[in-house]
């Protein structure tokens, strides 16, 4: 596992699990400028902010991704969260959070768990030993499968359950917004040159189109270019 953007061999293949959000977006740009070519896998579990799947589409465009594969898995059969059943209202006054831990209703069960687990097959497929994902344990909602210790775990069943991973071609989970902040975050894709209102966030979209600018993912987004000191591209309602 990797926190910093140390130099990694020039054309080396990495698939970045690709969101629409703001935070996969800037890892993927990290990807690129250490000069990795990109693949990039984008989950449709059926989300209610299925608007971000456009924007993952944008962004994949945007950084000259070599394949993007958006596969469906429709995680609304299985519910549990406000993300993928109607029947959990989206907070609107805070981050919302419930339960054990104070995790929050916005929490999909085991998700970072599953979507890896399919990126780390599609980066098999393609021959990838890098993996990028955009956690961030500082300014974030306090999911479980955001923090470290998931990610180092994560990393080393990776390498003994797959071929890569026995024949001594293991994979690295890359996780360089790990310890950013949101501030921090969009202070990096400015850097980078980014167009951050590519990016999607908002968990409650309104019926327009626009960020809703109260659920938990808004008020992080918004909070993180102003504490940046940088322009807000987004459109709240």
């Amino acid at each position: 596992m990797t926190h910093t953007s140390d130099k990694i061999e020039e054309g080396r293949k990495a698939v970045v699990l690709l969101s629409g959000g703001l935070d996969s977006f800037t890892a993927a740009a990290m990807a690129r400028e250490q000069g990795m070519r990109l693949f990039a896998l984008t989950i449709d579990y059926n989300q209610r902010h299925r608007i971000e799947l456009d924007c993952a589409r944008r962004i994949a465009a945007s950084l000259g991704v070599e394949r993007h594969v958006v596969l469906p898995l429709d995680l609304t059969a299985f519910g549990g969260s406000a993300l993928t059943a109607s029947d959990i209202a989206v907070p609107k006054d805070g981050t919302g959070a419930s339960g054990e831990g104070g995790i929050p209703v916005t929490y999909v069960p085991a998700r970072n768990t599953i979507f890896l687990s399919l990126t780390l097959g599609f980066a098999e497929v393609v021959g990838a030993r890098d993996i990028f994902i955009g956690v961030n344990a500082l300014d974030y909602s306090g999911y479980p499968d955001c923090r470290a210790e998931f990610i180092a775990a994560f990393q080393a069943m990776a390498n003994l359950a797959t071929k890569a991973g026995v024949e001594g071609h293991g994979v690295r989970i890359n996780t360089p917004l790990q310890f950013m902040t949101k501030a921090d975050i969009a202070r990096e894709a400015a850097r980078l040159g980014l167009d951050a209102g590519l990016s999607w966030s908002c968990y409650d979209p309104t019926p327009d189109g626009k960020h809703c600018g109260q659920c938990d993912a808004c008020r992080l987004r918004a909070k993180g270019f102003v504490e940046a000191g940088l322009p807000d591209p987004t459109v709240y309602a």
